[in-house]
């Protein structure tokens, strides 16, 4: 296919950048823009069901926020005629439809996908003899990694303290979805040095649990749904709220401790990939009985009927294919 405002029907998965629709394979930023430099990118991670894309309304809610905190303007991306174009983010979300819908039919056995939304400050003007330029925004897609968690659904996943701390609100809020995520890449490195296939839980400087690189963590005390009152509240962790309530659960914020994770009957990780996973270990040693729980297990037979596919034998199925 060629570049253009409209896809043209191809086999070959699609991307979309300031207003256009290319092959993935020609999605190239320039090596000066403040995304690349800097790490000065918002970014949205949504994934598809059935070749849907699940809560967008939520993602662009969230974009938005993190587009005013930064000052990055939409209206002002370049179109295809290289003038601003009043891109909205109605236009860049039936965007990431268009790619999430072309790219789930052409990726292997119409698998789903998780589809990508950033935007940059564009060129810095450092490495640009001092002209700035304006902001881009981009979309691609990529076949979801089933292989990496199909098995936690049943075992769980370990968790580790590491020295690493979450960047404290004085840096930027935790509102703000970036991609500026060095101790993200730290935190795990010393978690799998620690015990090998673990995940780095983040504390901040006060010792008050945050997150995990990739997934919001959720305390389960005798019934009582708990995640941080003081981190980014994901997408997922927000669906699994409306579901635990829906249930019936109860459902509190607080600050929590390391101490709340060692003793707690379940720790549940909530993220757009793998949607509902266990945590099963903790510093080494078992969290609750060692294996998923009851609350664990009703919530994701919940998500899976809200989304009209078992989520863990989807997993498990793709992961078999793809090998």
């Amino acid at each position: 296919m060629t570049r253009g405002e409209h896809p043209e029907t191809a086999a070959e998965p699609i991307a979309w950048l300031n207003g256009c629709f290319l092959p993935a394979t020609e999605l190239a930023l320039p090596v000066g823009d403040a995304g690349f430099v800097l790490g000065a990118t918002v970014t949205e991670q949504l994934r598809t069901f059935r070749g849907k894309l699940f809560q967008p309304e939520a993602h662009a809610r969230r974009l938005a926020e993190s587009l005013a905190i930064t000052g990055i303007e939409l209206a002002d991306v370049c179109g295809p005629a290289g003038k601003p174009g009043g891109l909205t983010l109605t236009h860049l979300f039936a965007a990431a439809d268009t790619v999430a819908s072309r790219n789930t039919a052409a990726g292997p056995d119409g698998g789903d996908v998780g589809v990508v939304v950033f935007l940059t400050p564009g060129d810095l003007a450092a490495q640009h003899e001092g002209h700035g330029g304006s902001p881009r925004a981009a979309i691609h897609s990529f076949p979801l990694a089933f292989r990496l968690w199909h098995t936690a659904y049943q075992t769980g996943v370990a968790l580790r303290r590491v020295r690493v701390r979450q960047v404290p609100d004085a840096c930027w809020p935790v509102r703000l979805k970036c991609r500026s995520r060095m101790h993200y890449y730290l935190a795990d490195r010393e978690a799998a040095a620690a015990e090998p296939g673990s995940r780095a839980i983040l504390e901040e400087a006060d010792g008050a649990i945050c997150e995990t690189s990739t997934a919001n963590v959720i305390a389960v005390h005798n019934g009582v749904l708990s995640p941080p009152s003081h981190a980014l509240e994901g997408v997922s962790l927000a669906f699994a709220r409306k579901l635990a309530v829906e249930a019936g659960l109860s459902w509190q914020p607080r600050q929590l401790l390391a101490a709340d994770l060692a003793t707690a009957d379940e720790v549940l990780l909530s993220s757009t990939p793998s949607c509902l996973l266990p945590a099963t270990r903790f510093d080494g040693l078992p969290v609750g009985h060692g294996t998923p729980g009851p609350v664990y297990r009703r919530l994701l037979a919940a998500w899976s009927e809200a989304v009209g596919l078992d989520i863990a034998s989807q997993a498990v199925q793709m992961a078999i294919s793809a090998a």
